[in-house]
């Protein structure tokens, strides 16, 4: 059975080898030594996604990826994520990089954040940000375009 899925909110997830990214994805927790029992990648709209950071985290802006982690404490990882397709074409735009790249950088901080790591402080920044180069560099390596 596969541990990571890819839903449609309102928005089709279109991907080059998703299956390939699926078990890629798998493998980041596997490297990050953490049990993964699995996770719902849910695409969608921008007006999706702000419906559901105002009513379950009560914020009142645009994101590109809400991540909820639903396993008790010290179970295996269970989560849903949600990805705004609309905000990542338009970061990827602003940064003039590719879609598919700012794509793999969100998937894979979702999972990254549910391995624990954090965005808050500049020392966290910087180190997840590593960690997403990092991964996608292995991501491209093994599955070149």
């Amino acid at each position: 059975m596969q541990k990571i899925t890819f839903s449609t909110g309102d928005r089709p997830f279109v991907f080059k080898q998703k299956e390939n990214l699926k078990r890629f994805i798998e493998s980041i927790f596997l490297k990050e030594k953490k049990k993964l029992a699995g996770i719902n990648y849910v695409f969608c709209t921008d007006a999706m996604l702000l419906e559901i950071n105002q009513n379950f985290l009560q914020h009142d802006y645009y994101t590109d990826i809400i991540t909820f982690g639903l396993s008790e404490k010290n179970q295996p990882i269970e989560a849903e994520i949600y990805i705004s397709i609309d905000r990542v074409k338009e970061n990827a735009s602003n940064l003039s990089i590719a879609y598919q790249q700012e794509m793999l950088r969100v998937l894979f901080h979702g999972a990254l954040h549910l391995c624990g790591y954090k965005d808050k402080s500049k020392a966290d920044i910087k180190l997840m940000r590593g960690k997403e180069d990092f991964y996608i560099g292995l991501y491209n390596k093994q599955n070149p375009q």
